[in-house]
């Protein structure tokens, strides 16, 4: 039973778009050798005129970079001034309780 289910299933539907993809393809690919047929197709006098036809034409289907990463570091502000410290000691918590005043066990 498991292979069954694992069995991939060809309909029409994904031989349909398979069919259709492939026929995009060339479609682009044949306008872009010919500009007058893609004139034809939308004609535009736009100078920065961006379509698939176009993208092929040119040799140029990047997309735009992305952001960078990183982030440039700014000046902290809150620690531009580091305040002074106080000279006062605080008392060893070992040495409140007087663990060192005591000898070694006599019987180990």
């Amino acid at each position: 039973m498991p292979c069954r289910a694992l069995r991939i299933r060809s309909g029409w539907f994904a031989g349909t778009t398979v069919l259709f993809l492939a026929a995009a393809i060339v479609l682009m690919l044949g306008l872009s050798v010919a500009p007058n047929l893609h004139e034809r197709l939308h004609p535009t006098s736009a100078p920065l005129h961006e379509c698939a036809v176009t993208l092929i034409a040119s040799g140029s289907c990047h997309h735009t970079p992305a952001a960078p990463l990183m982030i440039a570091p700014a000046t902290a502000v809150q620690f531009s001034k580091i305040p002074a410290l106080n000279p006062i000691w605080v008392e060893s918590p070992f040495l409140g309780a007087r663990i060192f005043e005591h000898a070694p066990p006599a019987h180990s």
